[in-house]
Parts: C-alpha cells; structure tokens; sequence
C-alpha cells in the first residue's frame, strides 16, 4: 500500500526553518534515522521511506506554497496513489503553536497551499495534519509572521512536537485516519 506524504513549503535558503515551512522541517525529521535524502525530482523534492509494509512517497512541492496542487496532482497520479491515502502538512495561524489536528478533510481556512490543492484536485476530500503556529502578530503582517522563524520561546517546544507530528504520519500510513485521530487529536 502507498501514501503520499505532502509536506507544504516554499524553496529557497530564506524561507528555511519559517512557520510557513513546518511541513518541510517535519518531513525532514521523519527521514533523519532512515538512510535515504530528498532528490530534486519532477514539481518537488522526493523520497521513499518504508513503514510497516507500506510505503511512503515524501513530497516537498518546488512550485511555492500557492501552487502545491502541480506537485500534489503530479505525484499522485505518477505514484497511482488515492487521495484517501495522500496527507499534506501544513502550517496553522488558527492554533496554538506546536497544536497538532488530524482531520480528514474540510475547508483551506485560507491557507493558500490547500486553497490550490483543492482546486487542482477538484475537491478537499483528503486528509490534512495541521500544526500550529500561533498568531501573535500585528495587524495587517500576517505575511511577515509565516515567513520568519517561531521565536527562541516556541522553538523550545518545536523538537517534541515535530517528533509527534512524525508519529501521527506513521499512524496514519499504518492504521488509518479514524485510529490516529482517536489516538493523537487530543495530545
């Protein structure tokens, strides 16, 4: 059985260890202990990893946050991958930071990664795993707030969430959307 595995961010030094690239900081921690590494590949960096008899297809889309669809469809149609079984990583502004929630589909709530892939896609029946990073910012910097690093007080917190966060994945290859939800939505 295979997943795909969509992490959202954007390419680039500059945008390296931003809120709005915690998809692709926890895509990187779940290979770490595994002896594989992204390869620059069609719309995305990609890589396989093996989890209890099913095998994960890890994507960081090269396309930018607003056009994570390309990447998303691509991969899904190149790797004959349902889209029950594809889960995207994103960034929150809505929860507290290092909040982790598992749902099997619903609205982009305006973020712009999922408002592209749910219009590439056609639909927003697919699973998503939203972390957290706050909302402490001015007015009108929003912008400013995704794109800069979580402060000295939140990055204490990032190493045991973005572990959690690489459980929940390996629960949702292994058993499924509905387990991991009951298992991981109130931690």
């Amino acid at each position: 059985m295979k997943f795909l595995i969509a992490g959202l961010g954007n390419i680039g030094k500059e945008y390296d260890q931003t809120r709005h690239n915690i998809g692709f900081t926890i895509l990187d921690e779940l290979i770490k202990d595994q002896s594989v590494q992204f390869r620059n590949d069609r719309l995305a960096e990609v890589c396989e990893i093996k989890h209890k008899g099913r095998t994960l297809v890890l994507i960081k889309p090269t396309t930018y946050m607003n056009l994570s669809g390309k990447a998303v469809q691509y991969w899904l149609n190149a790797e004959k991958i349902p889209p029950e079984n594809l889960l995207v990583i994103l960034d929150d502004l809505a929860l507290p930071v290092g909040t982790l929630r598992l749902r099997p589909g619903g609205s982009d709530a305006g973020h712009n990664g999922l408002k592209n892939i749910n219009l590439v896609l056609g639909h927003q029946n697919y699973p998503r795993l939203r972390f957290g990073i706050g909302n402490n910012y001015p007015k009108g910097k929003q912008a400013d707030f995704v794109l800069n690093p979580f402060n000295k007080e939140e990055q204490l917190i990032l190493p045991e969430r973005i572990k959690l966060a690489c459980e929940i994945i390996k629960a949702f290859s292994a058993i499924g959307i509905q387990n991991t939800m009951n298992l991981y939505n109130n931690k």
